[in-house]
């Protein structure tokens, strides 16, 4: 008899095994969210931070279908924007962070291990910080100089941390919500 947490999961009626899988999804969303602001030693380069809620959409994403993914993207999005400032906004950004991770596990572009997770977190920062940079070009609070100067350092910095930060939130949450679909199936 085994004796692992999944094992005895498998055991629950399918509405607890349900209500356990949301609990997993929003306690990791609400810990992204909570360690969004938080600047520890290790997770800062220049003055920036891991972008967490980015790195949850395209974990999420991977395995999920396009409209999935663009949901979680804009809910997300919009649950930073009231944490944050609302322009510009973070919803556009993380659904189309959302929308084209879901793609590209449907084309079969990538596979699920740490470099192509790293990959993908690294080109969608570069992506989510380069609309961002659109949203404040076309708000023309500054000079366009100022800030594509800027969006360089932001874009590189949240890359390059994200992409090293997105195995610790990837592969847990993963095997989690694979192990419950499988009991989910059986």
């Amino acid at each position: 008899m085994r004796n692992d947490f999944f094992y005895k999961v498998s055991r629950w009626n399918p509405q607890t095994r349900q209500l356990l899988n949301v609990l997993v999804t929003v306690a990791s969303v609400l810990l992204c969210l909570l360690i969004l602001p938080t600047r520890l030693p290790g997770m800062v380069l220049l003055g920036i931070g891991p972008n967490w809620l980015l790195i949850w959409v395209v974990a999420w994403s991977v395995k999920r279908t396009v409209f999935q993914g663009a949901v979680a993207g804009v809910v997300l999005g919009l649950i930073q924007d009231g944490m944050t400032n609302p322009i510009p906004t973070h919803a556009l950004s993380l659904a189309l962070v959302g929308i084209l991770t879901a793609r590209l596990q449907k084309q079969r572009y990538i596979q699920e291990d740490f470099i192509s997770v790293a990959l993908i977190v690294f080109g969608m920062a570069i992506l989510a910080e380069t609309v961002t940079a659109i949203q404040f070009s076309i708000i023309g609070r500054s000079t366009l100089e100022e800030i594509w100067t800027y969006h360089q350092l932001i874009a590189l910095s949240s890359a390059i941390l994200s992409s090293l930060w997105a195995p610790v939130v990837y592969f847990p949450l993963n095997v989690c919500w694979e192990r419950l679909r499988a009991n989910s199936a059986s």
